[in-house]
C-alpha cells in the first residue's frame, strides 16, 4: 500500500454557551464532552498511523497501542477528530490518569512502559477528510460516514450522537457525573481551527463552600491584589488544601477580597499537610466562599475552579466546606 498525502488540518473548536432553544432542537446533535487530550488522527492509507495534539504538535510516539488503528481501513486515506482517554476502574475518563501518558512522546521507551500499566482509548467523532476533503459536507453527513467505517477495537471506538432531546441529553450527563455535552447543529461545516458557535460546549459544574487560607499576589495591573485564593475544605479537624482560584471575579470583588485578605493575614499556613506554593500570603481561616468546578483530582484538587461567591453569612463552622470522606 502507498501512502497518500493527507492535508494538516487543525480541529474544529466549539464555544462555551447553552442548549440550543426547544423550537431548534431537532436541528441539533448531542455529544458526550470528553475530558482528554484532542487529537487529530491521519490515516495515509499504508497501513501507518500518525496523531497531532490540538497544538499541531506530533505525539503519535506516546501512544503506542494506537498503531493498528494505521491498517483498521484497508487502504483508504482519512483524517479523523477525535479524543484520547485515559479509563478510571469505572471506565470514565480520568485526566489526572492521562497526565501520566501526555508528554512522553519523545520517551518511546518509557511510553510503552506506561501503555501497558495505563492503557489509552481514542474516541472519534468526525471525518473532514475520507479519500477527499468533507470539510464543506454538513456535521449530519460526516457523522453518518463516520459511522459507516465501523470503527471499533480495542483501544478505540466511535460512540453515537443523539438527535435533538437535548435537555434529556445533558440532565443524563450530569446523572453519571460525566463532563458534559457537546452540541453541534447538524448542517454545520467544520471549520479548522475556528471556535464556532456551530458547536456548543456545555460543562457541568459543580459548586461548593471552601475556606479560604491565602492567596497568590496578581501580576501587571493586578499588582497588590489577589491573583488566586488558595482553598482548603475541613478533614476531620484539618483543613486541607483543595486549590488555587483565579477566575470569577469582578474588579469590585476582588478590590474587597484584597482588603479582607489583608485583614485576616498570618504568619502560619492554615493548611495541613502545608502545600509547596511559591510566593503564597496566608491567612486566618476565616473566609468562607462558594466556588464552581468540574470534577476533582483523585487527591481531591478541584479542576478548574471558578470563584462564584463570598459567603459572608457563614463561618468557617456554619459552611458546608467538607471534603468528601473518601478523600478526607
Amino acid at each position: 500500500m502507498t501512502a497518500v498525502p493527507l492535508p494538516l488540518i487543525a480541529p474544529m473548536l466549539a464555544t462555551a454557551g447553552r442548549l440550543p432553544p426547544a423550537a431548534q432542537d431537532t436541528r441539533w446533535a448531542y455529544e458526550t464532552k470528553q475530558d482528554g487530550q484532542r487529537a487529530m488522527v491521519y490515516l495515509p492509507g499504508d497501513g501507518s498511523v500518525r496523531l497531532r495534539a490540538r497544538s499541531g504538535e506530533d505525539i503519535t510516539a506516546a501512544y503506542p497501542e494506537l498503531r493498528p488503528l494505521g491498517g483498521a481501513l484497508r487502504g483508504t486515506p482519512a483524517v479523523l477528530d477525535g479524543e484520547v482517554l485515559a479509563l478510571d476502574a469505572r471506565g470514565r475518563a480520568d485526566f489526572q490518569l492521562l497526565q501520566s501518558r501526555m508528554g512522553l512522546a519523545h520517551s518511546p521507551a518509557r511510553a510503552a512502559r506506561r501503555a501497558a500499566e495505563v492503557p489509552v482509548h481514542l474516541v472519534l467523532f468526525d471525518v473532514p477528510y475520507l479519500g477527499e476533503s468533507l470539510l464543506r459536507r454538513p456535521y449530519a453527513q460526516r457523522r453518518a460516514r463516520l459511522a459507516e467505517l465501523g470503527l471499533a477495537g480495542p483501544y478505540w471506538s466511535t460512540p453515537g450522537a443523539v438527535t435533538g432531546h437535548g435537555a434529556e441529553a445533558l440532565a443524563a450527563t450530569r446523572e453519571h457525573g460525566l463532563e458534559g455535552l457537546v452540541c453541534k447543529r447538524l448542517d454545520s461545516v467544520y471549520e479548522p481551527g475556528v471556535r464556532s458557535r456551530s458547536w456548543i460546549k456545555i460543562r457541568n459544574m459543580r459548586a461548593e463552600d471552601v475556606i479560604v487560607g491565602g492567596w497568590l499576589p496578581g501580576r501587571g495591573r493586578l499588582s497588590g491584589l489577589p491573583g488566586a485564593l488558595l482553598v482548603g475544605q475541613r478533614a476531620g479537624d484539618r483543613l486541607r488544601y483543595v486549590g488555587g482560584v483565579g477566575t470569577g471575579w469582578s474588579e469590585a470583588e476582588r478590590t474587597e477580597l484584597a482588603r479582607l485578605l489583608q485583614a485576616a493575614a498570618s504568619s502560619r499556613c492554615p493548611f495541613d499537610p502545608v502545600p509547596r506554593i511559591t510566593r503564597a500570603h496566608w491567612v486566618l481561616p476565616r473566609l468562607v466562599g462558594e466556588v464552581g468546578y468540574s470534577t476533582r483530582t483523585r487527591n481531591g484538587l478541584l479542576r478548574q475552579p471558578s470563584w462564584l461567591r463570598l459567603r459572608p453569612d457563614l463561618t468557617p463552622q456554619e459552611s458546608t466546606a467538607d471534603l468528601p470522606e473518601d478523600l478526607a
